[in-house]
């Protein structure tokens, strides 16, 4: 797995721009701990917070300004990760990660303009720890166990040093690495590589546009699975719609029901997925996975509040 440079550590003279350059590092670290973007960008905000909050002599005695940071935005994603499993207990429907575009493809930022409202692409790196497969696995962790195997295993931190973000032991937190590790090898199908990923999407447009029932059910697993995330906000199945032919007939009725619908082919979270437009308006982000020529797993995004990225300025 490709990884995300561990953070530069720093003398004891605490540099500005030093510090403010850690912010892209902060952001790959909380968006892979949450899966958001938005709540990623609060925790990243709030670390900088306590940062300025302390007096100068305060920043001065830490050694490594770098580390000081990434130990704070780490134990404020573990905070945030367990309110966040309370909060997704009463969400309307199934929660998925947020997608993000290509950087090409990002179409707008926060309000406000300014540095921090830049294409998230060029603070996230957009390699396999972002797939959706990837972090709809992180999100059956626990929270202890998924900061500890994105530390380790992702940013490549020593066990000591998430030992010391966790609150644990550096034993207790290889186990919770190791367990996490576990859960991620048995979910991983065969490496399919994003050309090849991209035909069958493709494909699948053409098919799904065309209404060609008989021809999707072809682009499908037979167990295929298609869960879709409208967090009460947008039409969308409240429970996963399973098997190939369940699933073709249910996307040719929506797209029925939807006249002017809109196909792109885009990247979503660094594989090849689809956009789905309607009046010049983004309504769904779907993310694919595919094994064996075939589409396993589709994650359809349709909450608005998701779509950030996506609907902002409209790339066509």
């Amino acid at each position: 797995m490709s990884t995300p440079s561990k953070p530069e550590r720093y003398g004891s003279e605490p540099d500005l721009s030093a510090v403010v350059g850690e912010q892209r590092h902060l952001i790959n670290l909380a968006y892979r701990l949450l899966g958001s973007l938005a709540e990623a960008e609060d925790a990243v905000q709030e670390t900088y917070a306590r940062w300025y909050a302390m007096s100068r002599r305060q920043q001065e005695a830490i050694e490594s300004p770098g580390a000081w940071l990434t130990t704070v935005a780490g134990r404020v994603c573990l905070d945030l990760l367990g309110s966040a499993r309370v909060r997704r207990e009463r969400y309307v429907g199934s929660w998925i990660p947020e997608p993000l575009p290509d950087r090409s493809e990002w179409t707008g930022g926060p309000a406000g303009g300014g540095p921090e409202s830049a294409d998230p692409a060029d603070r996230v790196t957009l390699d396999e720890s972002v797939t959706m497969a990837f972090l709809v696995v992180l999100e059956s962790m626990t929270p202890a166990e998924r900061v500890a195997f994105v530390l380790h295993d992702v940013f490549r931190f020593p066990f000591p040093e998430v030992a010391g973000i966790v609150g644990r032991t550096p034993a207790a937190c290889r186990q919770l690495a190791y367990s996490a590790r576990r859960r991620v090898h048995a979910a991983q199908g065969p490496a399919v590589p994003a050309a090849g990923q991209a035909g069958v999407v493709r494909h699948f447009k053409e098919a799904w546009e065309a209404g060609d029932i008989k021809a999707l059910v072809g682009l499908l697993d037979p167990d295929a699975t298609m869960v879709a995330d409208g967090g009460g906000l947008a039409g969308a199945a409240l429970r996963p719609v399973e098997g190939g032919e369940r699933i073709a007939g249910y996307l040719v009725h929506m797209a029925g029901r939807t006249p002017g619908l809109t196909l792109l082919e885009r990247t979503v979270n660094g594989r090849p997925g689809l956009v789905a437009r309607h009046a010049g308006t983004t309504v769904t982000v779907a993310a694919f996975d595919v094994a064996d020529g075939r589409v396993s797993r589709i994650w359809a995004v349709r909450n608005p509040e998701k779509l950030r990225p996506w609907t902002e300025g409209g790339a066509s």
